[in-house]
């Protein structure tokens, strides 16, 4: 069972066994006196072993006061002014450490060695192929790519019907299809408010792999986020995963942190990179 997404006071926050954690998603500062013993109530009820929280970097020192660690941190996060960190509070010590740190940082130092070279040119499709915005005709094609890519994902991106009503909200598909068939895609979950966008939900079957369709679907993202004005760009990528580090750092994108043990993903809790850009 997906975990599930609700309103605490003024807050949101999304939490549930499949992560095994709380996610405070949208922090209201209405809420500030109450909401760290709110949320590790409700962790300790549940079994939680860790709340992960996306915070004005102006709330980090009431955080950190309730053991909070910073693990990153967006500047200019909310509409190109506001700087935002992510922190972490570990309930289980076991949580806190990663047993593939080794790994984490060979990807990192692959992907920082490509962002070394000057931000990729734009690419161009193979012959054959075509780029657009997905839409609730999309959604039964969509799910399956996802199912055939993700054994377990922290959103139910396998059903239909959530992709049709994330649709109707704030979230953007992209997808490029050989002839009929979808073939890979990716969304922008954008914010109107904040004025920025988790490029995020990149995945491509793999007989199509290793032919930059990843890096083709965040140039045509980005070109969408920068034409309807929005300032800065983030993502959240699983630590261990070469291709899309790497596909962030060539696209100019600058690494800001590694949330440990965070996300249920692929089948198992992982490690996930934060990257952001600023357009």
């Amino acid at each position: 069972m997906s975990d599930v997404i609700e309103t605490i006071g003024y807050s949101q926050i999304q939490h549930g066994q499949e992560n095994n954690r709380i996610y405070l998603m949208k922090y209201d500062f209405r809420d500030q006196k109450q909401i760290i013993t709110t949320l590790e109530q409700l962790a300790l009820k549940a079994n939680y072993t860790k709340i992960f929280v996306k915070i004005p970097q102006t709330a980090e020192k009431l955080f950190s006061q309730a053991d909070y660690q910073r693990e990153a941190c967006i500047p200019r996060f909310k509409n190109g002014q506001e700087d935002y960190v992510f922190m972490g509070k570990y309930l289980d010590e076991k949580r806190a450490v990663s047993i593939e740190r080794t790994l984490i940082d060979q990807v990192l130092a692959a992907a920082q060695d490509k962002a070394k070279n000057k931000p990729e040119a734009r690419l161009t499709l193979p012959q054959g192929m075509q780029i657009k915005v997905l839409s609730p005709r999309d959604t039964s094609a969509m799910a399956q790519i996802y199912k055939q890519v993700f054994k377990t994902y922290p959103f139910p991106i396998h059903d239909p019907d959530y992709l049709v009503h994330t649709m109707k909200k704030n979230i953007i598909y992209f997808g490029i299809f050989k002839s009929a068939q979808l073939i890979a895609l990716a969304s922008s979950e954008t914010d109107p408010a904040f004025q920025n966008s988790e490029m995020t939900d990149f995945a491509t079957l793999e007989a199509y792999r290793g032919q930059n369709l990843s890096l083709i679907l965040l140039q045509q993202m980005e070109k969408s986020m920068r034409n309807k004005g929005y300032k800065t760009l983030y993502t959240i990528a699983r630590a261990v995963a070469f291709g899309m580090n790497i596909t962030f750092a060539k696209a100019g994108y600058t690494f800001s942190g590694t949330l440990i043990n965070n996300t249920n993903i692929s089948g198992r809790i992982e490690s996930m990179n934060v990257w952001y850009k600023h357009i």
